[in-house]
């Protein structure tokens, strides 16, 4: 945690293990002892990120209960690691290592599966339960991470209200037309400009 508290203020470049240890209230001996090089311990801190998303996305259904909302606000609340456009930075440069370094990419490419597949699993929940229409679920979880991605990067660049609301509008945005009910209050929009402009 002390690892990812520092990668959110320190790029790859900037990072020491000097820094992470202040921030644990260790020893820089320490770490090194443990994870022998900067790079050892950042694999280490990655490491942990695919096997927890199942245990996430579970507390998140046990504190909002609908799919469609514990879907939404997870989202949301995902986005705290990069809370300020300086750490947006420092998330891509992270992600340039997760590109180019196999190690890392195996990592990144296992989160984002995981995250995906429990994304998959909050859709069928919201279809069953009548949140949403009958759909793909499996490809609208693929647009949802898109759309999430890119809204990240479109606040970043904006930078207008928190993340986190720029994120769920997005979202929300997203799946407007897959949500039951929300169809059926187009037409008497459509229908109330027409009066409107004949009169």
């Amino acid at each position: 945690m002390a690892t990812m508290r520092v990668m959110q203020r320190l790029s790859p470049v900037d990072l020491t293990l000097a820094d992470v240890a202040k921030e644990a209230g260790v020893v820089p001996a320490t770490l090194i002892q443990r994870f022998g090089t900067k790079r050892g311990l950042l694999l280490a801190a990655c490491r942990t990120a695919p096997g927890g998303v199942p245990e996430q996305f579970g507390a998140a259904r046990a504190k909002y209960g609908s799919p469609l909302k514990t879907l939404i606000e997870l989202y949301a609340e995902c986005g705290g690691f990069a809370s300020t456009p300086e750490a947006m930075a420092n998330g891509l440069a992270y992600l340039q290592v997760d590109l180019i370094d196999p190690e890392f990419h195996a990592i990144t490419l296992a989160q984002f599966t995981a995250i995906r597949d429990e994304t998959k699993k909050l859709l069928d929940d919201a279809v069953a339960s009548d949140e949403l229409k009958p759909c793909d679920t499996g490809d609208l979880a693929r647009l949802i991470q898109q759309v999430n991605g890119g809204a990240m990067l479109d606040w970043a660049v904006y930078r207008k209200g928190s993340l986190a609301a720029w994120l769920r509008r997005s979202l929300k945005g997203l799946l407007a037309p897959y949500r039951l009910g929300v169809e059926a209050d187009l037409p008497k929009a459509r229908t109330g400009r027409m009066q409107n402009n004949r009169r």
